[in-house]
């Protein structure tokens, strides 16, 4: 069952852990969970940190060679996939991963993985987000040294799980202390921050507008963050069918700058 009733509060205020919730996750980074955390997701959200996010449009691609996305349509298509593709799929299968990993169950989180790999209609999806949560996690081992998410990757060698990004990025950040609501913000953030990195290459906007872009998500983000900590595992999924469409367009497209 899906549950995102209102109940009155400030839209924007920082709702109650939900059960299962790394010490802190109900606070800011600053205040809950140290600057060790802060500085955990800072540096897994640098452009400069090789998940291979740079390599993706997200579909933008597919929706700019069919002529089907103007400039002034960039917010209107982010928020559009932020609400039904990306919070419902993968901020989901976020959450679900960070609070199995947060109990040492990976049995649970390797669940969520094979769940939200299913979801992936698409084959560039599928293999964008196998791609780049491998190298998430193979990198995390090394860089944070964390035996859980060694542990983790050794099941995504032997194929026992796929490894799709949102479930890596879960996992590193539960292994590394960030809670679980920054976890799924920031990882919105970085999605968004991919997108707007490929609408600038693709001339579709420039530096400014890009920044521009970014700010105006934020209260999306908050909005399918908050929908994503309440949603059940049974019900991840998207239903971004004109996306979808275009991604299988672009698998065939004779001239790609995008691996999606």
């Amino acid at each position: 069952m899906y549950r995102d009733e209102e109940d009155g509060t400030d839209p924007g205020a920082p709702a109650e852990a939900p059960p299962g919730d790394l010490p802190g996750a109900g606070a800011g980074i600053g205040a809950g969970a140290g600057a060790g955390a802060l500085l955990v997701v800072l540096q897994l959200t640098d452009s400069a940190f090789p998940s291979g996010f740079y390599t993706l449009s997200h579909g933008l691609e597919g929706y700019a060679q069919a002529g089907a996305v103007t400039p002034e349509g960039l917010p209107g298509l982010l928020a559009g996939l932020l609400r039904h593709g990306v919070g419902p799929a993968d901020a989901t299968a976020l959450v679900h991963a960070h609070r199995a990993a947060a109990a040492g169950d990976l049995a649970a989180v390797a669940d969520t993985d094979r769940r939200l790999h299913a979801a992936k209609l698409g084959r560039e999806p599928r293999q964008a987000a196998t791609r780049t949560g491998r190298q998430l996690l193979d990198l995390a081992a090394e860089v944070f040294g964390r035996p859980l998410i060694a542990r983790y990757l050794e099941l995504v060698v032997r194929r026992e799980a796929p490894g799709t990004q949102p479930v890596a990025a879960g996992l590193v950040h539960a292994a590394t202390g960030v809670p679980v609501r920054q976890a799924v913000t920031a990882d919105l953030f970085a999605f968004c921050a991919s997108f707007a990195g490929a609408a600038l290459r693709l001339r579709l906007t420039d530096h400014r507008g890009a920044q521009v872009l970014l700010h105006g998500m934020a209260p999306v983000i908050e909005e399918v963050t908050r929908a994503a900590l309440r949603r059940d595992l049974a019900d991840l999924g998207s239903s971004t069918f004109a996306a979808d469409v275009m991604s299988a367009r672009h698998e065939r497209a004779e001239a790609r700058l995008f691996a999606s």
